[in-house]
């Protein structure tokens, strides 16, 4: 591998280990209590490295969010890949529920931000978040024209799953508690992503006979 090849293979990596400490420090103390070196101890990487890369935290903080705003928008691709609401709803709706399980210290960031007023983030919702639920909305007004869902508020649709999705990373302590104490093992989480699959796609006309035959193709 060239030198230049291999200093941004070093480079992309060390961005990606500091943005995913910054993520957890950020949930677990807040934009205030949070330090660059802490996010460095995390990352287990020199404090200068944290500097090097994203200049100040503000910076650093900036660019955590709009991580992951942007990685949910790209869990709904399946509105644009697949014209089977169904299908589409399907995929959209596990592909958060996995987001939630793998990465809850990114979902407790954005709703942190989001209860402060979005004072980083409010420019980034008023043109980049309304273009993309303005794009889902009339892509589930064209599934209403097309009589393939039930008529629903589109943007209540969506609000809908992203409160359910999400909460299963907002509240996972709380869960956890209601658990027994212990965090859902592999069959609870299934089980959980069933339900809420269950429970959203009925609400907009779909019977659980064919839910299952959808995800039973989806998967062979």
């Amino acid at each position: 591998m060239s030198s230049p090849a291999r200093k941004l293979d070093i480079r992309e990596a060390n961005e990606a280990l500091i943005l995913r400490a910054a993520e957890k420090q950020f949930a677990l103390h807040g934009f205030r209590g949070t330090t660059t070196e802490g996010i460095a101890n995390e990352a287990r990487l020199p404090k200068a490295n944290v500097h090097y890369y994203f200049k100040t935290k503000a910076n650093l903080y900036r660019q955590v969010l709009k991580g992951i705003l942007e990685d949910w928008m790209d869990a709904a691709a399946a509105f644009e890949a697949d014209d089977d609401p169904q299908r589409a709803l399907t995929a959209y709706i596990t592909a958060k529920m996995q987001f939630s399980r793998q990465r809850p210290y990114g979902s407790r960031v954005w709703a942190s931000e989001i209860m402060r007023g979005a004072p980083v983030m409010e420019r980034f919702l008023g043109t980049t978040l309304k273009t993309w639920v303005n794009a889902r909305v009339r892509t589930i007004r064209s599934w209403i024209s097309a009589g393939k869902i039930r008529a629903v508020d589109p943007e209540s649709l969506l609000y809908m799953i992203w409160a359910v999705t999400q909460h299963y990373a907002d509240f996972e302590r709380q869960i956890a508690i209601l658990n027994g104490g212990n965090a859902f093992d592999e069959r609870q989480y299934r089980e959980r992503v069933e339900q809420v699959l269950k429970l959203i796609l009925g609400s907009v006309g779909f019977e659980a006979q064919e839910m299952t035959r959808v995800r039973q193709r989806a998967s062979a």
